[in-house]
């Protein structure tokens, strides 16, 4: 410590002022990084069996992805299959990022989705659990007549494309 003073005083004047100027800036104005808007993070998965996606029905009567929100100490791929084994008891393998948008679901009450294409790691019949109303397997042609986002519809158009090409099978 006492070495790093003496360096400091040995500076041109110059020098010693822009450092005092960078540590009075950096101590009087923090960065505002923890100012910027925050919204949870929801993770959700697209699964096709049989030309059908499996959607559930949440407490709005939307029909969603299965999937749940992010927490800290996992990534989005580990999040969504820990989720999807908790609603739906199903074992699945994130594939492919789709997409990122933001949902409003309310007023003032927002959502980071971010949506990856899955394949199931071994097939169960789902299991329904308490976090929604329904689950159902929806035939492909179905789901753009449904009362869902937007960004659901069209995740799960571009994982059909890739899911239902010849190259994945």
């Amino acid at each position: 410590m006492f070495s790093s003073r003496l360096a400091y005083l040995n500076e041109p004047p110059w020098v010693r002022r822009a450092s005092l100027d960078a540590l009075t800036i950096s101590m009087t104005n923090p960065p505002r990084d923890n100012d910027a808007y925050r919204f949870p993070v929801s993770v959700k998965g697209v699964v096709i069996r049989g030309g059908e996606v499996i959607l559930l029905r949440n407490e709005r009567d939307e029909w969603e992805l299965p999937g749940g929100k992010l927490e800290l100490s996992e990534s989005p791929e580990k999040c969504l299959a820990r989720e999807i084994a908790e609603e739906l008891r199903l074992t699945i393998k994130p594939e492919l990022f789709l997409s990122a948008w933001i949902y409003t679901i309310a007023p003032e009450v927002h959502v980071l989705v971010l949506t990856y294409g899955c394949s199931e790691s071994s097939r169960h019949k789902a299991v329904l659990s308490q976090e929604h109303k329904e689950l159902r397997w929806f035939p492909l042609a179905e789901v753009d007549s449904l009362r869902m986002p937007e960004g659901y519809k069209a995740s799960i158009r571009a994982w059909s494309a890739v899911h239902e090409s010849p190259d994945s099978r």
